[in-house]
């Protein structure tokens, strides 16, 4: 009969709606959370109540979360609350974030230089930062920062930072070297903008007077013997950042691109622009090893001076190789390292890793093929440790053993080099 057909078209119709009904998120709950704002996180997570549960989602939102200075690590739990509606329960482990910094060291005009600083990475409970430091290295220097990524919104974020710094540098002429005090007080303005979770674009413009005062060593009738330059910096910076955390481990690539134009009104140093970009790879090896790789190509406008912008450094890019010790107009560094975990508890963990960092400069002046002539080449190799906080935002005691492979004379043979957080 016909009415036989219309109830069997009707229960297939209501038998479909009834078992292809989308499940729905009842409810957000956080749990764990101590000084970092609740309100706060649900207004990053992208996993709220009323939309349609979605487990790609929710793990796109731990990873965001775990990201975040003040969280150490996040997992979840997803229950039923009644007929399509379920509750998602977020488990947060938190990090402390009020992080004081000392670092000890000697210099040629002081047998003890210092540095102490104190910094809060979640002020307010907001992922805000804020806090400054004083330096004493036989000069007086300070700086003041303050950060806000999502002041605004999720998305858009603003940083201040203040820093009057000087310190005595070496200035490098052919083979002969001048000590200059440097004197660089500087204001900066910087706009964030988070375009998807793993896409950053920041804005600045930087305000900043130099000063350079000769002390000691070479002269050269080019070079005077005191600068006053007032300058002003418009920085662009993009990075890309897929890097899943898991405590000490790290997995995954992350991109970033510097770039840096700086203008002045003064007849001895022309307008001046820099860019590089430092490339990251991880990769989680076994249970309790992590392979870590930083790759970094730069070039900046190529002037025969020896205020050159790419230093090399031990604290920078080549372990062993010593503290500021030649300046190029170019720079390629691939530093490469093997972190293995020898001890893993609660709230500490302790690796071992050995590492090898190869380097290459262009000289001020000079051409591309002068990364590839063999005097400017530097390789070091060696062997390290890491003590780690798992409870404590960037609580990472460095130490590594840097020693010369390459034979070009004149180089420092080795070194040790301490530091807070990993080396990249």
């Amino acid at each position: 009969m016909w009415y036989k057909n219309i109830f069997l078209f009707l229960f297939i119709l209501f038998s479909s709606l009834l078992f292809s009904q989308e499940n729905i998120i009842a409810d957000v709950k956080i749990k764990g959370e101590k000084k970092i704002k609740a309100s706060f996180l649900h207004k990053l997570l992208v996993t709220k109540k009323g939309i349609v549960l979605d487990s790609l989602t929710i793990e796109k939102d731990i990873v965001l979360l775990k990201r975040l200075p003040a969280i150490s690590n996040v997992y979840y739990q997803v229950s039923h609350s009644h007929d399509n509606f379920y509750t998602v329960l977020l488990n947060i482990e938190e990090n402390y974030t009020i992080i004081p910094k000392l670092n000890l060291w000697s210099t040629t005009n002081k047998p003890i230089s210092y540095k102490l600083g104190l910094y809060d990475y979640n002020f307010l409970g907001r992922n805000m930062t804020f806090g400054g430091f004083y330096q004493n290295n036989g000069f007086h220097s300070y700086g003041i920062n303050f950060s806000a990524p999502n002041l605004f919104s999720k998305k858009w974020g603003l940083e201040l930072n203040h820093k009057n710094w000087k310190s005595e540098e070496p200035l490098y002429f052919e083979d002969e070297t001048a000590n200059y005090l440097y004197n660089n007080i500087s204001f900066e303005v910087l706009g964030s903008y988070q375009v998807d979770l793993k896409n950053q674009l920041i804005f600045s413009v930087n305000f900043f007077n130099e000063k350079y005062q000769y002390l000691s060593g070479v002269t050269d009738d080019s070079i005077p013997l005191s600068l006053d330059l007032n300058k002003v910096q418009l920085k662009f910076v993009y990075t890309y950042d897929n890097l899943d955390y898991n405590y000490q481990y790290i997995n995954g690539f992350k991109s970033v691109l510097y770039t840096q134009f700086v203008t002045s009104k003064n007849p001895f140093q022309k307008d001046f622009f820099i860019a590089w970009n430092d490339f990251f790879y991880y990769k989680i090896i076994g249970d309790k090893g992590n392979w870590a790789n930083r790759l970094r190509f730069g070039l900046s406008t190529n002037e025969k001076t020896p205020f050159a912008p790419f230093a090399l450094d031990n604290n920078v890019n080549l372990r062993g190789t010593g503290i500021l010790v030649d300046r190029g107009t170019g720079s390629f560094v691939w530093n490469t390292e093997y972190r293995q975990t020898v001890y893993d508890k609660k709230w500490l963990a302790i690796q071992t890793n050995i590492f090898t960092d190869f380097g290459s400069w262009r000289n001020p002046g000079g051409k591309i093929n002068d990364f590839f002539e063999s005097k400017n080449l530097r390789v070091y190799s060696g062997l390290g440790l890491r003590f780690i906080s798992k409870k404590i935002y960037n609580a990472t005691f460095r130490v590594d053993y840097g020693f010369r492979i390459s034979n070009n004379p004149g180089q420092s043979k080795g070194g040790l080099v301490f530091g807070i957080g990993q080396y990249f």
